[in-house]
Formats: C-alpha cells, structure tokens, sequence
C-alpha cells in the first residue's frame, strides 16, 4: 500500500502571537483536516515578556500540533531556549536545536540552521558561523547516497535568491539574507526552503538543482519566505503543502520539472551555470573559509606574515573556488592530511598519494576546489605543467619512468585535455608524450587507472589495486614524505630563490 504525502504546515515570525497562531491552526484544520507538524522559522519569542507563553509552558494551554520552532536571532530571545541541542518547550512545542536534521518516522528529512549570520568567533549563541554551516553539510553528505533533503528551515533569506526568479518586492536579495545560507542551500538541495524575518510573504519560482544537458536531472527546489504572525498588511505568514518523502518517491517522478522552472540563484550568471561553472554569486563569502601555512619558505608568490619586501602584483589572481562540503584534498580543506604535502606552490600543490602503489606515488592537485583540468583557469594549468615537468625531471635523474593519469567520473575534486565541460572521461599521459583520452558516456570502474598499473603486467604488485589495503603508519607516512620532499627539492619551483 502506497504511503500517503505527509500534509505540514510552515509558519513565519510568531513573535509571541501564540494564540493567534494557534487558533488559526485550528480553523485550517477543522476545515480542511488534521494536519502532521507546523514548522516555525524566525522570531518564535517577542520582545517583551508574554503572558500568553507562561499558559502554554504551564500547560493552561496546548499547542493543537505537534509545533517544531528554530532558535534565538537575538540576546533577549536566548533565554528561551536552555538546551542548544534542542529540547521540548511545552507541550508539543519543540526546540529543534543549534543546526542539525530531523528525521520523522515516515523517513521525511528536515535540515535546520537556528540563528543569524556571524564572521566573529566565537559566536554569539544566537547566531552561525561557517563552521556550523560546514558541519551541517559534511553531516548530510557523508554518504554517496545524498540526493538532497525534504526540507529546510532557516530564519534569514538567503542571499540572492532572487537573482533570475520573480521579483521579491521590496526586498533586494542581492543586499539582504545570508551567503552562507545560500551556500546551504545550494549544496543540501531542499525540496522546500522556508524563511522569515524579513515581514513579507515571497515564494520564488521553483530552481533546477542541475545544468541542462550536463548533469543528470535532479529535483527542483522552492523557496518560500513568510511574513509575521497577525501583521497588519494581511501578508501571508502560514503556508500548507503536502510532501511524500524523497527516500519514497519514484525517481521519475521526483525530478520532473515544472513550466516555471528557473536556474539556480546561486551560481555567478546564467551563461557559467550552463558552462558548468559552479562558483556562487561575487558578492558571497565563501562557507569554509581559505586557509593554510605549512610552511612559510614555500609559495614563490604567496605573501608572508611580515617582513617580505617582495613587492606585490597589484592584480592579484582569483581567489580559487572553494568546496560547498568536506574536501580530502582541498588544501584549505581539515581533512587534508597534511604532512603527505611535498610542495606548495601559487595555485597548485604535489602530495604524496595514501595508500600509493609505491613510495614515491604522488598526486599533482590544485589548491582551489576544481573537478577537473578542464575546469582550471590558465594559471592553474601552467602550474599544473610545471608540477609535471618537475616531476619528469626528478624521475628521469634516478632512472625511472611514470606515467600520468586522470578520472574525471564520479570524482569531487581534481587529482592529477580537452573535453567537453562537464563531459566525465579518463586521460592518461606517458613521461614519453603519448597521451589516451577515453570519453566516459555510461558506467566506468573507478579504480581502472590504478587497476592496470597494478596488474601483474605492469608492476606485478594486484594486492595494491585498492589503497586501503595499503596501510602505512603516520611515522612511516612522514618518513616517505620527508625522503621524497628531499629528493624533490633540487626541481621544485616554487622554493623560494
């Protein structure tokens, strides 16, 4: 027997208008039927002290559904919400939490973000910073089976949603909302993305989470912001829909597009986003921030902490794209294992491989987050080719031969050449010059390069085709690095002269 859509409502600042709220929930549903969860985003609490929440939290009175709220967007509100984690309010009003995901026994998926934007840290305890933001995202995209969630429920807008939708009245989406929410946004893909603060009523034409004749069709999200609870203007402050699950919809179904549908708002322009171009609008911070310093004797071109009077290019290079979840080889990302680095240079960096086939199996990537080499601007690629030839040089002084090879399938960031964008295919290159492309168009084996480099025809060692079956200690992971890094140096560009 098929399962019934889940029928919720979505309801915008409360602002201690519980009874009004409460007993229009009431009216609906008498009229229309029960209905499963209200789902409350921005000011749940007033300003001022309300006698109205002291009956609720007494028990006097009794919220007639089960009521999931977000937290404090400001210091008088704080005291409202004594556990961050969430907790039960009154009876049944329930504190989601700091940021997280609920999941309902229909296996509904509701991400959530409490509070407002913050660059300072620690932050206050009514706000978020990146690092919730990138905590969120790694939580959800932590399987390959991540598709996107139901719902998301946040109290600011993000920013710029409006950028090729309908208009958003009077509010400029370019100057108001939050970059990092649109940043959750565009990475968690919500069916249904639910706002407020703002004191008006905005639902936004529905948005591919996909690049037409690029990526393989996804389903499309609707963002929907509500006004204030009893607001004078009449603006529309409670929204009903109903929703089956994701993880119980029919694929077909799910990502059917609408007539109305438009591009995401959140990449730069129309034109990069059908390039294949996934950076986010100029205007927005990047969600997890840029940073390392492994060592301040390399980066030829990179400024130091103090003391250099090297003198500075006025026009520096763009700053490279960053990733929207975990990256274990953005170089700015924590998860980078950092001691496997042997050399950083201005865009790119060379690391030795985990789990190499042998002890000098090293990996030429980019700083920036890029899928792959035809995604990298023309600095990046000439620094990619001087990794090359350093590499060739280095091999060719003790003998030996490598050879070069790239799987731009299923991959999320760029490990070492010309393809379409976004077109998946497998390269390789010889130190000799000769160079295979293979056009991926179905499925393809995802360890098939170091599949045949390990087979018994070429280095006989089959045991090594997977790198997790090749375990080295930390000691012994520093040791290869430092013996390589040695080795490396007479041919490493970007020491500093």
């Amino acid at each position: 027997m098929a399962q019934k859509p889940l029928r919720l409502l979505a309801c915008g600042d409360v602002e201690g208008k519980f009874d009004v709220l409460f007993n229009r929930v009431r009216g609906i549903q008498k009229k229309s039927g029960n209905f499963d969860l209200l789902l409350c985003v921005g000011d749940f609490f007033g300003s001022t002290p309300n006698a109205e929440w002291e009956e609720y939290k007494t028990g006097a009175k009794k919220a007639p559904i089960q009521t999931y709220v977000l937290g404090a967007n400001n210091q008088e509100a704080v005291k409202y919400f004594p556990d961050v984690d969430g907790c039960e309010l009154a009876e049944n009003i329930t504190y989601l939490g700091r940021k997280g995901v609920f999941t309902g026994a229909s296996g509904l998926q509701i991400a959530y973000l409490s509070g407002t934007e913050s660059l300072a840290e620690p932050s206050p305890p009514y706000s978020f910073t990146s690092k919730d933001v990138c905590s969120l995202q790694a939580a959800l995209r932590s399987t390959s089976q991540f598709k996107g969630v139901d719902v998301l429920l946040t109290s600011p807008w993000p920013k710029g949603v409006g950028n090729f939708g309908n208009a958003s009245g009077d509010v400029d989406t370019k100057k108001h909302g939050s970059s990092l929410i649109s940043h959750l946004a565009m990475d968690l893909k919500p069916r249904y993305h639910f706002a407020a603060l703002e004191k008006t009523y905005y639902e936004r034409l529905p948005y591919r989470n996909h690049i037409v004749l690029q990526e393989t069709a996804q389903h499309v999200t609707r963002f929907i912001a509500l006004a204030n609870v009893g607001n004078t203007e009449k603006r529309k402050y409670l929204y009903a829909f109903s929703i089956l699950p994701l993880n119980l919809m029919d694929g077909a179904e799910l990502v059917k597009q609408p007539q109305d549908v438009t591009e995401n708002p959140y990449r730069k322009s129309g034109k990069e986003a059908l390039s294949g171009k996934q950076g986010l609008a100029p205007q927005e911070e990047s969600a997890c921030q840029f940073f390392f310093d492994l060592s301040k004797k390399q980066g030829k071109k990179r400024q130091s902490t103090g003391g250099d009077t090297k003198t500075i290019s006025p026009k520096q290079p763009r700053k490279p794209p960053q990733p929207l979840g975990p990256c274990w080889f953005c170089l700015a990302s924590p998860e980078v294992e950092k001691h496997l680095v042997v050399s950083i240079g201005t865009h790119c960096y060379l690391a030795l491989a985990k789990g190499g086939l042998s002890d000098d199996h090293v990996l030429i990537l980019p700083i920036g987050h890029y899928q792959s080499v035809v995604d990298l601007s023309r600095e990046v690629i000439e620094e990619v080719e001087k990794y090359k030839s350093a590499v060739r040089q280095l091999f060719k002084s003790k003998g030996k031969r490598y050879v070069l090879f790239e799987r731009n399938y299923r991959s999320h960031h760029l490990q070492l050449q010309i393809a379409q964008p976004g077109a998946p295919y497998f390269y390789v290159e010889l130190d000799t010059g000769e160079k295979l492309f293979h056009r991926i168009k179905k499925s393809f084996p995802l360890h098939f390069g170091r599949e045949v480099l390990a087979s018994e025809a070429i280095l006989n060692i089959p045991e090594k085709s997977d790198w997790k079956q090749c375990p080295r200690s930390r000691e012994e992971e520093e040791t290869l690095a430092r013996l390589f890094r040695k080795h490396f140096q007479p041919f490493d560009f970007a020491q500093e002269d």
